[in-house]
């Protein structure tokens, strides 16, 4: 970015209840992923389209789990999988953190190994980012605005020790209270830092979410989140690239 426009397909491997990524093996997900791409190029022609995969890495839990974070690890087998996957297929690969009672950074630090990878990014999903006691599914999440600048600050260290490209940053956000201290957040030199409008619902109820949580507060590249199964009735790609600021990202799920 901006050069580019990034779309996803997000979800966890061989769960079809978490996303379209666990709805299908890899081959046919990223068939499904590039005709749903060469729609975007066809609305915007101007400006490519780089393809990529969404990964949940660390799944918020209803129970504490033995260390008490609420959060189950995704085995590593799919990790290496995909980063593999990925590489190989030239695609991008985006690792989703879900926290739990887990601080950002005690989350994604464990994902050092993988972010080392040149295609490999980061996404944090604050509505599952619990405090004492909150419940993952009972409670909505929140992060700081610190929160997420020691995230930008990290992968921009991670980057220039390991001599690859800048990183890609994804905040998912679908309430106001999900980032504390918002007006805090600024860009990074070295990372680029998307703010997702996540969440379900009606293209009425997605752009006024989209007004609130992007328009209203523009900090440097802006996305949206689509739902094949419960966005009623799911929005065109010329309907999404007509929103103010245009989507830099967009991810399905």
């Amino acid at each position: 970015m901006p050069e580019n426009r990034i779309l996803l397909y997000y979800g966890f491997p061989e769960n079809e209840n978490m996303g379209i990524l666990g709805e299908m093996d890899p081959d046919a997900l990223l068939e499904r992923l590039n005709a749903q791409a060469d729609e975007y190029r066809a609305a915007d022609p101007s400006r490519p389209v780089k393809v990529g995969f969404e990964l949940i890495a660390s799944v918020a839990q209803a129970s504490p789990q033995e260390d008490g974070s609420y959060i189950a690890d995704t085995d590593k087998k799919w990790l290496d999988m995909y980063t593999e996957y990925t590489r190989e297929k030239e695609i991008l690969l985006f690792f989703d953190v879900q926290m739990g009672m887990r601080s950002p950074r005690e989350d994604y630090s464990g994902l050092e190994p993988w972010l080392k990878e040149p295609h490999v990014h980061l996404a944090i999903d604050p509505e599952f980012a619990m405090r004492p006691g909150e419940v993952p599914g009972v409670n909505y999440g929140q992060i700081t605005g610190a929160d997420i600048t020691e995230a930008q600050n990290f992968l921009v260290e991670l980057a220039q020790a390991n001599g690859i490209p800048p990183k890609v940053l994804i905040v998912h956000q679908f309430r106001l209270d999900m980032i504390e201290d918002k007006e805090s957040v600024a860009p990074v030199p070295g990372v680029q830092l998307v703010i997702d409008e996540d969440g379900f619902g009606t293209p009425k109820e997605k752009a006024e979410t989209y007004e609130v949580m992007i328009a209203q507060d523009p900090i440097e590249f802006h996305g949206i989140k689509l739902f094949y199964q419960q966005d009623v009735p799911l929005m065109t790609p010329a309907e999404v690239l007509a929103f103010e600021p245009t989507p830099d990202l967009i991810i399905y799920q």
